[in-house]
């Protein structure tokens, strides 16, 4: 019994890879039977879909259209093999990732375990990227999940968790400023500066102290990873700014020290979960964000027992 016109399918994979010949690849068929369910949909819909481009094919507004409605059937039909699954007695499915860095050395680590642990057959797949471009991966249905650091509300996203944590100077054990409880950002410009690129949330959540700063600095270090600037702050080429998430096993074993930013006051960081507003989740995407949700209410009630 076919549940959905295989056009739907071709369609999806043909905008995802950006061609009918690496679609066809990606869905192991014939490029001339991707070819023919295109133009039967175009011709179902009475416009084009897609502009045949040098660079390779690219939405059109109807298109556009047409990608949002694929999105919703293809995600409700995984909720619905899912639910499935879960008649059986059997929890299987594919969860796919989009996250920060910075959750990837430890929290991550641990919500994926405990998942596999509770449900072996659930495959997932991580992709690594700033916040900022979290959104368009959900959006795109190229993520089931996001995980982002200060991620503005928006109506297309839906926040099923989030916690605080606060922002500090990160740096080894021995520097000057290790054995502070809070420190300024003016007193870490006496030292070398390693700051986060604009695309990254961190460096959001700096802009307004640099901005109150009485003189200019100019940064030894430039990165757009979390993990780089961790290492040359622990090999004390200068210092970092990231929350404590992350960074757990580096100050457990006494290598880094995370002295909280004072800006007037602490700067805090969101640490929030989405998926796409409106869609119904699978029940192993369920569990997986009820052990994530856990997982982050649990560090940041180590957070406040600190303040």
């Amino acid at each position: 019994m076919r549940i959905h016109s295989a056009a739907i399918v071709y369609f999806d994979a043909v905008r995802r890879a950006g061609s009918i010949r690496e679609a066809a690849r990606r869905l192991n068929v014939a490029s001339s039977a991707v070819n023919r369910q295109i133009l039967k949909l175009e011709a179902e819909i009475g416009a084009p879909l897609f502009e045949r481009l040098p660079a390779g094919l690219k939405l059109t507004a109807a298109g556009e259209a047409i990608a949002r409605h694929a999105l919703v059937v293809l995600q409700d039909l995984e909720r619905a093999r899912s639910d499935i699954e879960g008649l059986r007695g059997a929890r299987a499915g594919h969860i796919k990732i989009s996250t920060v860095e910075g959750v990837c050395g430890a929290l991550l680590p641990e919500v994926i375990g405990t998942l596999r642990a509770r449900a072996p057959r659930v495959t997932v797949a991580v992709s690594t990227m700033g916040s900022f471009a979290i959104p368009d991966a959900i959006a795109a249905g190229d993520a089931d999940v996001g995980v982002a650091f200060a991620l503005r509300r928006s109506p297309e996203l839906r926040q099923v968790a989030v916690s605080r944590f606060k922002l500090g100077a990160i740096m080894p054990p021995d520097h000057p400023l290790a054995g502070r409880k809070t420190v300024s950002l003016a007193a870490c410009l006496d030292h070398p500066i390693i700051l986060a690129t604009p695309d990254l949330s961190i460096n959001q959540l700096l802009g307004p102290a640099l901005a109150r700063l009485p003189r200019s600095f100019e940064p030894s270090v430039t990165a757009s990873s979390i993990e780089l600037m961790r290492e040359l702050a622990e090999r004390g080429a200068g210092i970092a700014f990231q929350t404590r998430v992350g960074l757990e096993r580096q100050l457990d074993e006494g290598r880094l020290v995370h002295v909280p930013l004072d800006s007037g006051g602490p700067v805090w960081s969101d640490l929030g979960v989405y998926v796409r507003a409106g869609r119904s989740l699978p029940a192993v995407l369920d569990v997986f964000l009820q052990i994530l949700a856990g997982a982050l209410a649990d560090r940041e009630q180590v957070e406040n027992a600190r303040a």
